[in-house]
């Protein structure tokens, strides 16, 4: 085959990661540029093309070196027909997005769910390397996953499972934005602490929340460290419906490995000490007990090494 490289896109509603690798995963050239979703549809398309174009020119490289191109998404998605059916942040709605940038550089070009492309990067060339089974969860802003099975990306009958931030964890929760009620997004994301936080604060609690003119998970959870009452209170609660929806996960998959990533893994061993217990007290032990539980080893570059990943898988290339 000739051709030395390929190039990953991670999709965002605030930004585009996109950068230029060989076939060893090693990143030659690397651009982060503002999504801008508010310019639409072809807007949006126009970014991308004019990030892969920084990075090619940084570079130096020739255009017919690039074999293929993975482009990493917030679903639904079709990943068969490369369309984006819809997002909440994104200005898509049944719209190709794989067919404009194919015919602008004539390069193969792949689209998956950003969460099945993050478990791949990081089953690929992060902390899942050497497994056969494992799962990959995001904690953010919202909560989403990725599961490879048998050492491949399980991707269900519409290329849109595994999204465990819509699994009901308590069906009297508040409603989410999906439009459901009790889901573990709503319960658990790094919005719900926060707003939880925020709640509290308007109520007139005693907690030293109150000195922060904003609140994110981030200072509820270093609150949380210091020993502020509320705040550990805020975090227990949705640690708790966090890690009821990763034992649902370990209950259905049974894997050897569980990756959890995102905004709110970054606050440590008070994440997976409480994930661990509640896993622990709800599973089968012989489960419970055969899955590590850890934090995810790519960090922001798991949503652009995993579509430097699908690049490379399906174009058939041997990693």
């Amino acid at each position: 085959m000739g051709g030395k490289y390929v190039i990953g896109i991670d999709l965002g509603g605030t930004k585009i990661n996109c950068a230029l690798s060989d076939f060893k995963g090693d990143i030659i050239s690397q651009s982060i540029i503002s999504t801008k979703a508010y310019k639409g549809e072809e807007g949006v398309v126009n970014r991308i093309i004019g990030c892969i174009d920084n990075i090619i020119f940084d570079a130096k490289v020739d255009i017919y070196d690039i074999v293929s191109i993975g482009i990493g998404s917030p679903g639904p998605l079709d990943y068969k027909k490369g369309v984006i059916i819809t997002t909440p942040n994104l200005p898509f709605k049944n719209f190709n997005i794989v067919q404009p940038i194919s015919n602008k550089y004539n390069i193969p070009t792949y689209l998956d769910n950003d969460a099945n492309v993050a478990a791949l990067g990081e089953y690929v060339f992060g902390a899942g390397k050497n497994t056969n089974n494992m799962v990959y969860v995001t904690v953010s802003t919202g909560i989403g996953g990725g599961a490879i099975i048998n050492g491949n990306v399980y991707r269900g009958n519409t290329s849109n499972a595994l999204e465990v931030g819509h699994m009901t964890i308590n069906p009297n929760g508040p409603k989410c934005n999906c439009g459901n009620y009790g889901c573990a997004e709503a319960l658990a994301s790094g919005t719900a602490i926060s707003k939880n936080a925020k709640k509290i604060v308007e109520q007139g609690k005693k907690t030293t929340l109150v000195k922060y003119d904003k609140i994110t998970s981030y200072e509820v959870f270093k609150e949380a460290k210091k020993g502020d009452y509320e705040s550990l209170k805020i975090v227990n609660e949705s640690l708790n419906y966090l890690g009821i929806c990763i034992a649902n996960i370990v209950s259905c998959f049974d894997p050897e490995l569980i990756l959890i990533g995102g905004g709110v893994s970054k606050a440590g061993d008070i994440v997976f000490d409480k994930v661990r217990e509640v896993v622990n007290k709800r599973c089968f032990k012989t489960l419970s007990k055969s899955c590590r539980i850890d934090k995810a080893g790519l960090e922001t570059d798991a949503g652009v090494k995993g579509a430097i990943a699908l690049a490379l898988i399906e174009k058939g290339i041997e990693i």
